[in-house]
C-alpha cells in the first residue's frame, strides 16, 4: 500500500500553476497517495483556473479547503508526512502560533502535536516579509518543533522538496 502524502498549499504567487505539475503529480509518480489541503485563498486561485479537478482526478482524494461537518467521515487518510509549499509568511506565523483558523492549517498544527509525524515546510515569503521582526523567531518555534524547513534555491523547482520527504520518511528515492 503507498504511503500517503499530505501536501498544504497556501496562497503564494505561483502555487496554481506550480502544484499539480512540480509537486502532486512528480510525489504520484513516486508511489505516494497524496491528500491535498488548501488555505482559503489557495483554493479560490486554483478553483479559478480549474486545478481543484485536476488535483482531485490526479490524487483520487478530495482537495480540501474547508473542514468537515461532525457526522461526514474523514474525507482523507492520515498521512504518513506533510509537504508544506508553499507556505506563506502569514501561514508560518500562525503555525508558528498554533492557530488553527483554517483547515490546512488545523491539519498542520495537528500534525506538530504528533509524535513521530514529519513535516517539510517551504516558506514561499517577500523580502518585507522575511525582514519583519518576529518572521525569524517564528522559523525557530517550528524548527524547534522538528519542522525541516527547506528554502532557497535548493526547493527550486519544487519537486526537489520531494527528495527531502523521501530523506525524512526513509523512503527509497523511486525516480521521476
Amino acid at each position: 500500500m503507498p504511503g500517503v502524502l499530505g501536501v498544504v498549499a497556501s496562497g503564494a504567487g505561483g502555487v496554481e500553476q506550480r502544484l499539480r505539475v512540480e509537486l502532486v503529480a512528480p510525489a504520484v509518480r513516486r508511489g505516494w497517495r497524496v491528500a491535498v489541503t488548501l488555505t482559503p485563498t489557495a483554493a479560490r486561485w486554483l478553483a479559478d483556473n480549474g486545478e481543484l479537478d485536476r488535483l482531485a482526478e490526479l490524487s483520487d482524494l478530495p482537495v480540501r479547503s474547508t473542514s468537515r461537518l461532525p457526522n461526514q467521515p474523514k474525507p482523507h487518510p492520515v498521512p504518513d508526512c506533510f509537504l508544506f509549499a508553499p507556505a506563506t509568511a502569514n501561514s508560518v506565523a500562525k503555525l508558528a502560533l498554533g492557530i488553527a483558523d483554517n483547515q490546512a492549517l488545523t491539519v498542520l498544527c495537528e500534525a506538530l502535536g504528533t509524535p513521530g509525524l514529519p513535516v517539510v515546510l517551504h516558506p514561499q515569503v517577500n523580502q518585507a516579509h522575511a525582514a519583519h521582526p518576529a518572521y525569524p523567531g517564528h522559523l525557530a518555534v517550528l524548527a524547534a518543533a522538528g519542522v525541516r524547513i527547506v528554502s532557497g534555491e535548493s526547493a527550486q523547482p519544487w519537486q526537489r522538496l520531494l527528495d527531502v520527504v523521501d530523506e525524512v520518511t526513509g523512503r527509497a528515492h523511486r525516480g521521476v
